[in-house]
């Protein structure tokens, strides 16, 4: 385990502990503003007794510190309940102010490291390295618990794909895993770097806008990425086309829940019309209404 010294965030705590950067934060309001800025923890405390309307919320907005939650006197169902949710510790209050407090930190923070390569393993997709569906949802139902302190509208947009043709093996089997890379390159390259962009199945991708200012910037950027993929790819040497349909659910308008808004876009792009290169994309939005969708740049 290294022995670099680790930014430590206490929250409505006190802690004194060798090797560590500490940042004292007693209020919830300096713990969001610390942890939602471009500051960096590697070990969050959280003091839960002190700090009870805060407790069951910092989990949503701790993304990749370790979690190690404080109370008088732990004990086994109250543990687990708090490594339910996320936690990675749960020590008592006794125990943080004793000599092996920065040791069991520390144990913290590479069991929160080993879990997050663990999942990344599973939930990143091979093929193009973008992350599967699980991760994507992780990650809007994060924002989603944000947007209950800072309410502001956000975006799923999915795309379905037409024409790789995955069937068989060898060469053939190659070239289509090859388009598909090629797919998720352009659209990563379409979007923003705060927007996510996920490999769903196969043929399936999609895209959180983490944010939108009005309700035509999600058909905009949906626009824009399917006058990308209608483009030709080359794929050895052959020239290889698709076809795009997709799909828009916003938020809060059509959902308020992470599963609901991604399974309500992909619906809508299923049953959308495919555009191919010799016509405009035909997208349905979450009314039920048909959307033409011209090749727009912006």
């Amino acid at each position: 385990m290294s022995d670099l010294p680790l930014r430590l965030l206490a929250v409505a705590t006190t802690l004194s502990a060798p090797g560590f950067a500490g940042e004292a934060s007693v209020g919830w309001a300096d713990a969001i503003e610390r942890l939602g800025g471009d500051e960096r923890f590697d070990v969050v405390v959280v003091d839960v007794d002190r700090a009870p309307a805060l407790a069951a919320e910092v989990a949503a907005v701790v993304e990749r510190a370790a979690l190690v939650v404080v109370v008088v006197d732990p004990d086994a169902e109250h543990a687990s309940g708090w490594l339910r949710q996320g936690a990675d510790d749960v020590i008592g209050r006794d125990e943080l102010l004793g000599a092996a407090a920065p040791r069991r930190l520390r144990f913290a923070v590479e069991r929160r490291r080993r879990r997050d390569l663990d999942r990344n393993a599973y939930s990143t997709d091979p093929a193009t390295g973008l992350p599967h569906r699980q991760q994507l949802v992780e990650h809007l139902s994060q924002l989603l618990a944000l947007r209950e302190r800072e309410p502001a509208p956000m975006a799923v947009l999915a795309l379905r794909v037409e024409g790789r043709r995955p069937g068989g093996g060898g060469a053939e089997a190659a070239e289509a895993e090859t388009l598909r890379r090629k797919i998720a390159v352009r659209l990563r390259a379409g979007v923003r770097a705060s927007d996510v962009v996920a490999a769903i199945d196969d043929d399936a991708f999609a895209v959180l806008l983490g944010s939108t200012v009005a309700p035509a910037d999600a058909e905009r950027v949906a626009a824009k990425l399917v006058a990308s993929l209608l483009a030709p790819f080359s794929v050895g040497a052959i020239e290889r086309r698709v076809a795009v349909a997709f799909g828009i659910a916003r938020y809060p308008h059509d959902g308020q829940d992470a599963e609901r808004l991604l399974r309500r876009a992909l619906a809508l792009a299923a049953a959308a019309p495919a555009a191919s290169h010799s016509g405009p994309a035909a997208a349905l939005d979450a009314a039920g209404g048909e959307r033409a969708a011209a090749n727009d740049d912006r």
